[in-house]
């Protein structure tokens, strides 16, 4: 087997490994969106979406759910960076303490009564959304967005028109459907659960999370190091 054909198959199997993981990732989260706003009725990652009704609300004088609506915009901020600070600080199985840390939060969250701390129930919710994107940031150099959907269905858009013109350089655009699809079919799966568990629902996502999480305890360190965006500290990269 010659060098180019060994490296094909090693990238090959690393965007393999990469897509089923974000698949995997990607249910979870659709699972814990669906939960989270039926519980709730605000969006736990839909960011656009919550800063359109917060202005909505200020603009009708609600200015409590506004605020809390512009509130839940810098949880999910936090939980990004929280997760990147996982990710890179405490275990060179990154993925894993990352989706621990996430089933941590919803875990909390589900102890939490649902009647007397709906908002802080919510606010460990966006928390882990934010969390859970440190998971994956790329696939061999292709952005992916866990929760951010709407960045994936641009791509793939834009990768559409692209190849409607005459661009035939490698179809990369074609995996932005992946998160989308997992997040769909978790979406509806959580839709489901919130309507036969309530707000138990948040326990089986947390379960679901942990599963992943251990699954990825059999994927090789090199191959998740891959998945993060390296840290650059003056001219020096490291992963």
């Amino acid at each position: 087997m010659s060098l180019a054909r060994r490296r094909h198959l090693v990238r090959t199997r690393r965007t393999v490994t990469g897509l089923v993981l974000v698949a995997a990732i990607s249910f979870v989260a659709g699972m814990t969106d669906a939960v989270g706003l039926l519980l709730s009725g605000d969006f736990v990652s839909f960011m656009t979406g919550n800063t359109t009704r917060a202005a909505l609300s200020f603009a009708e004088g609600n200015y409590g759910h506004a605020l809390i609506l512009y509130f839940a915009l810098w949880v999910f901020v936090v939980g990004n960076a929280l997760g990147i600070l996982l990710a890179h600080t405490l275990s060179a199985r990154r993925t894993f303490v990352v989706l621990t840390g996430v089933a941590v939060t919803i875990a909390v969250a589900a102890l939490l009564p649902e009647k007397q701390y709906p908002r802080v129930q919510f606010y460990l919710v966006v928390l882990a959304m934010g969390m859970i994107n440190a998971t994956v940031e790329h696939i061999e150099g292709l952005p992916i967005g866990l929760t951010y959907i709407t960045g994936a269905l641009s791509r793939f858009g834009r990768g559409i028109g692209r190849w409607i013109v005459g661009d035939r350089n490698p179809t990369g655009w074609v995996i932005q459907t992946v998160p989308w699809t997992g997040m769909a079919c978790g979406a509806v799966t959580g839709a489901f659960l919130t309507r036969w568990l309530g707000n138990d629902a948040l326990w089986v996502v947390a379960l679901a999370v942990v599963a992943v999480g251990f699954a990825t305890l059999f994927l090789p360190r090199p191959l998740q190091l891959r998945f993060q965006q390296p840290i650059v500290n003056g001219n020096r990269r490291r992963h």
